[in-house]
């Protein structure tokens, strides 16, 4: 008979889905190691020996559902990974399954059920199947009140996912301009009262220093150099502010403007930029896939 706490095992020393390490017990018959060389045979086994790997490529999507929206991000070890048939459709598996479970934590997420097993499971039956380490890095599912309006925007076919609630009078058309505002010009908040106060102070300091060391201005009086620190540090964090930064579509307009216009405001806004913070491998991965056929 083939317990839960045998698949346990097989799952951990293979790294396999759990459905695969079941099947795979079934078929020999409970044998644990005739289990581990039927999934190493089937190539399913190879996942865990990929769990040491960077995973920085890959694609993000953002989703609406009524008054619910899921951004979220799947990693890939190389970018042309992203147009594989079983990559994308893992993608539309997890975004299903988050829109049912609407997890807190990714730890939740991966918990999951998804397809008659888990996201992990499905996660770890990809990195399998496609011969690279595949895992969901982040999530978040935005929900809206009947009066707010979400604008979403994918670029380049999900390396770039922004998700944004709007209230005030603002149509789908709206927007979706924001949204792709957002993925264009990569704004960190709305406004500048949303900015913590340690960024400031920061970008002072910053200043401070480089206008105590302008010999131009060293005989002005500190009113005055006041006065152009201040101005130095509203425009470098200007753009890091959404309603600051010129709109894109018309750059004589602030995209406050814009907004003012419309008589709509940003409620909040999320941005995905893949592999964004993941320090990337520097080795050759051609040189890699020579290396594995050729056994150097």
């Amino acid at each position: 008979m083939i317990t839960a706490k045998d698949v346990k095992e097989l799952r951990e020393r293979t790294g396999a889905g759990m459905m695969d390490c079941k099947k795979a017990l079934t078929e020999c018959d409970g044998d644990m190691e005739k289990a581990i060389d039927w999934l190493r045979e089937k190539g399913i086994a190879k996942a865990a020996k990929k769990s040491d790997r960077i995973a920085a490529e890959g694609l993000s999507r953002v989703a609406v559902e009524g008054n619910t929206a899921v951004i979220f991000e799947v990693n890939s070890e190389t970018d042309f990974v992203a147009k594989n048939e079983q990559f994308l459709t893992l993608l539309d598996d997890i975004k299903t399954a988050l829109f049912a479970a609407k997890p807190k934590t990714l730890e939740e997420a991966l918990t999951v059920a998804c397809n008659g097993a888990t996201i992990n499971d499905e996660l770890t039956n990809a990195t399998a199947k496609i011969g690279e380490k595949i895992t969901l890095r982040r999530f978040e599912i935005v929900e809206k009140s009947d009066d707010e309006v979400f604008g979403s925007y994918m670029h380049m076919g999900g390396n770039i996912s922004a998700l944004a609630v709007l209230k005030g009078n603002a149509d789908e058309k709206i927007a979706k301009e924001i949204a792709m505002q957002i993925a264009s010009m990569a704004p960190q908040y709305v406004t500048r009262d949303d900015m913590p106060a340690e960024v400031v102070e920061h970008e002072r300091k910053v200043q401070t220093e480089i206008v105590k060391n302008d010999e131009k201005l060293a005989n002005k009086p500190e009113k005055v150099l006041a006065g152009i620190i201040e101005g130095k540090i509203s425009k470098n964090l200007k753009d890091l502010c959404l309603v600051e930064q010129e709109f894109f579509l018309n750059p004589d307009q602030k995209v406050a403007q814009y907004l003012k216009e419309h008589n709509v405001t940003v409620a909040s806004f999320t941005r995905y930029l893949v592999g964004e913070g993941i320090e990337k491998r520097s080795d050759n991965f051609a040189e890699e896939v020579m290396s594995q056929a050729f056994g150097n």
